[in-house]
Parts: C-alpha cells; structure tokens; sequence
C-alpha cells in the first residue's frame, strides 16, 4: 500500500468512514503494534495500548494533514506518543517475583517480528552512522521513552541543545532511510 493509499484512507477516516478505517486497520496495525510493543515491551499492555491508539485515530483523523511527514510517519507518532505516555502514567515499583509468574512473554508474535526485523535493521544501520552521544540520545528518546530534561541531564547539554540534537538526528536518519 502506497503512502498515497494510507493518506486517502486517513481522509476517508476524518470523514467517518467506517470501511476506510477498518481497511486502515488492517493496512496499519501490524507495523503500529511494532512501534507500541517496542516501547511498553509488555504484549497485552502493547494491544491494549494498539486499540487506544486506533480510537485516537478515529477521533483525530480530521487533523492530519498533508505536509513533509509521511502518513505511516503520523500514524506511527501517535502510536509512540501514546506508549510514552503509558510509561509515564504507569511509573510503577518492580513485580515482587510471584507477581513475574504471571507476565506474559513481552517478545513480538512472527507477523509483528518480520515486520520488524527488515525495518529495524536498517534504523540500527543509520543510526550507528550518527556520533556516540547523539545516536544514544535519539535511543533513548524514541526508544526508551526518556524526556528531553532526562537526556540533556544525562549528556550534560541544555534542554535546547537536546532538542537541536535530536532534530537533527532524525533529518539525517531520516536521509538515511530515503537511500
């Protein structure tokens, strides 16, 4: 599915379109439970977390709009955010162990894992053609979780200049990608 496919189905959604955003769904799910179970490594936190993010979707369709951002950019944003912001809603003490009996195994299903792995691999590569600092910065952001206060403090830079940081990071990721 083109890029162009996925931004006519977000339109479609905007509009209400139930058949546009079960097709959405299906198109998009599988790479936006990557994004969610990387962040939150916890399955059943990470489906319930994909669901939330598709009522999102549903309601917040109408503010999509066309610009330098890819659909599957906006979509994968939302599901980021969405993960963090259950990270940090959840801030929560360690499982005493008869408690750890109980989780289920937080690795990717196949489908989710193939998915993955081809797109993963190639962030890794670009990522390590970025400085030390920086690339453990955009890891830690995007990977981890971490606030920006929690990064600069960390590297020893100003908030601003973290912000600079990975900003620039991701243009040249994101220059990377496009090779």
């Amino acid at each position: 599915m083109t890029p162009q496919d996925i931004t006519k189905l977000i339109v479609r959604t905007s509009m209400k379109d139930r058949a546009a955003f079960d097709l959405l769904y299906r198109q998009t799910s599988a790479k936006l439970f990557g994004v969610c179970l990387r962040v939150l490594n916890d399955r059943a936190d990470a489906e319930e977390a994909l669901q939330e993010v598709f009522v999102k979707i549903w309601t917040k369709a109408d503010r999509f709009a066309v610009s330098d951002l890819s659909p599957i950019s906006w979509l994968v944003a939302i599901a980021r955010n969405h993960a963090i912001d259950r990270i940090r809603a959840r801030r929560q003490a360690p499982l005493a162990i008869d408690e750890a009996l109980e989780v289920a195994d937080p690795g990717p299903g196949p489908e989710a894992a193939a998915v993955a792995g081809g797109e993963a691999e190639r962030i890794h590569g670009c990522l390590e053609e970025l400085e030390k600092d920086k690339a453990a910065a955009v890891r830690g952001a995007y990977l981890k979780g971490e606030s920006y206060n929690e990064l600069a403090d960390r590297h020893g830079v100003p908030l601003n200049t973290m912000r600079t940081w990975l900003r620039r990071s991701l243009l040249k990721l994101r220059e990377c990608l496009e090779r």
